[in-house]
This record gives structure tokens, sequence and C-alpha cells, in this order.
């Protein structure tokens, strides 16, 4: 346990931030398996509202600090390239 009074500060707000980051990236990982999900269902317009669900999701733990903008462009990335797959094959 910290005894500096300012470490003891440092400890609630790393608890705090932590709890925050948590439930961004929780956000993000479920809008993902949705994602997914509306992917393996072959459903274009389903799969488009989920992929801009994600992006928002992934952009907003981006943006804040609970992933990496590099993890969170090449998740992105992934992502488009696997609607890419179902609108070829679909066509």
């Amino acid at each position: 346990m910290p005894n500096l009074k300012s470490a003891k500060k440092r400890l609630r707000q790393n608890e705090t931030a932590r709890l925050r980051n948590s439930a961004r990236k929780t956000r993000m990982r479920s809008a993902r398996r949705s994602f997914q999900e509306a992917l393996a269902s072959g459903d274009a317009d389903a799969t488009q509202k989920a992929y801009a669900a994600f992006c928002s999701a992934i952009d907003k733990a981006a943006k804040h600090g609970a992933v990496a903008r590099n993890n969170a462009s090449r998740s992105k990335k992934r992502a488009a390239n696997a609607m890419r797959v179902l609108s070829s094959a679909a066509s």
C-alpha cells in the first residue's frame, strides 16, 4: 500500500481509469462479436450496421487510450476486408 498522499491519490485514479478502460474494451469486444455474427449470417445490411457500431466503439476506445491507435486501425481494416469479401462473394 502507498504511504505518500500523492501515491494514494494515484492509486485511486488508476483504479478508476482501469474500470473505465475495462468498460470501453468490453463494449468494443461486444461490438466485434456482433459484427462477426452479422458477417456469418451473410446479411449485408446487418453487417453494414454492425460494422458502423464496431468502428464507433473501437474509435472511442482508441480516443481515450483504452487501446492503441494502430491496434484500432488494424482491427477496422480487417473488418472492412472481411466485409469486402462478403460483398464480392454475394455478387
